[in-house]
């Protein structure tokens, strides 16, 4: 990089760093506000609301880095603008490529952070502040009381395993214990008929995490033809090995997909691959906008700059407010886009990719005109 390069890049960086620990500190205060009588409930000590706001800072990361780069570069090069800098470099014969090339630089390493980012480090800070969310709310259960009963319980929880041909309902379940109670698993032939209905006082997964056991059971047979009832039986207790279904998936059905981390989008895509289960799609839009949130950072450059840098004639406030009403388009197409994914209207892949590329298409032409 040359001197201007490097002049360009410096005085970004100072103004993209500030405004990345105030736009995080602005989230940990939202966070606060939304968790911190929660934390407080579940009498939570000083130490255990620090840990779990430390863990979850860095799951904000990736949400706010591509804010902070708007913001920087319009004020960055809006600085420039109105000093005569840019007009400068560009009568010195430089076109507009060259002149934001080390921004550009840092837009590809910033693609690759968001990625990585994505990956790895915000489903870890999702999966850590939630377990240690459900390890406060399982204190109470040592002790006795009302609090003690309901720490940590659902109520209603039904998952749907179509490949095993079995249906599961829970009218309570501890995902952080796995224990259910109430229980009713119903077994179904390739017609979706029932064949065989388990009904329990209680469940929990066998030695080793291998099947369930079943407490207090009873078992009825039907006729999948007519319905009739042809048997029943009573046990005191009853093992399933063969029973497959992990609990913690069956938690995450409970879950918005955006709660969920990458790993678990992956994981619940990748169990319900054979099945035709309409939630599904919900999960794959979100786990295919992980994958296409890489290019944020590609198109806040592509819209910033040409704003940012607009004719001397034209306020740079115009340009500044045109580039922050076309990011916030952008978002609105993100989330009419993961609606439609998500009902079934656009496949997956179209829902999370068609923003990203409209606004990329649009971005692209911008720059050349400003070229």
């Amino acid at each position: 990089m040359n001197l201007l390069d490097r002049y360009l890049l410096r005085e970004w960086l100072k103004i993209f760093g500030l405004l990345l620990v105030a736009t995080l500190g602005l989230l940990l205060l939202q966070a606060a506000y939304d968790d911190l009588s929660d934390l407080l409930g579940l009498d939570a000590s000083v130490a255990d609301v620090g840990v779990y706001f430390a863990v979850k800072l860095p799951g904000y990361l990736a949400l706010v880095l591509p804010l902070a780069l708007l913001l920087s570069l319009l004020y960055t090069l809006g600085q420039l603008h109105r000093n005569g800098e840019i007009i400068a470099q560009r009568a010195a014969g430089l076109g507009l490529l060259q002149i934001t090339q080390s921004l550009w630089l840092a837009g590809a390493l910033l693609c690759l952070l968001v990625g990585w980012l994505n990956a790895s480090v915000v489903p870890w800070s999702v999966e850590e502040a939630r377990a240690i969310k459900q390890r406060l709310e399982l204190r109470p259960q040592a002790g006795t009381g009302p609090r003690a009963e309901s720490a940590g319980w659902r109520d209603n929880t039904a998952f749907d395993n179509r490949s095993a041909g079995r249906m599961w309902f829970f009218n309570r379940f501890n995902p952080i214990t796995r224990r259910g109670l109430g229980v009713t698993v119903s077994e179904l032939d390739s017609r979706r008929r029932e064949t065989t209905r388990l009904m329990a006082h209680e469940a929990r997964p066998g030695p080793g995490g291998r099947g369930w056991v079943f407490y207090d059971v009873r078992e009825l047979r039907f006729d999948p033809e007519t319905g009739v009832t042809l048997g029943t039986e009573q046990f005191s207790d009853r093992a399933k090995p063969y029973y497959r279904e992990d609990p913690a998936l069956m938690a995450a059905f409970d879950l918005n997909p955006s709660d969920l981390s990458f790993r678990e989008l992956e994981r619940l895509m990748t169990y319900l691959a054979a099945e035709d289960n309409p939630k599904v799609a919900a999960y794959t839009v979100r786990y295919y906008a992980l994958l296409a949130d890489a290019l944020v950072p590609f198109i806040v450059i592509l819209l910033a700059v040409p704003f940012a840098v607009s004719g001397v004639r034209v306020n740079p406030a115009v340009g500044m407010t045109k580039s922050i009403g076309l990011f916030a388009v952008y978002y609105l197409l993100v989330k009419t886009a993961t609606a439609a994914g998500g009902s079934g209207l656009v496949p997956p892949l179209w829902a999370a990719l068609l923003p990203n590329a409209v606004m990329l298409m649009f971005g692209g032409i911008l720059f050349a005109r400003a070229r």
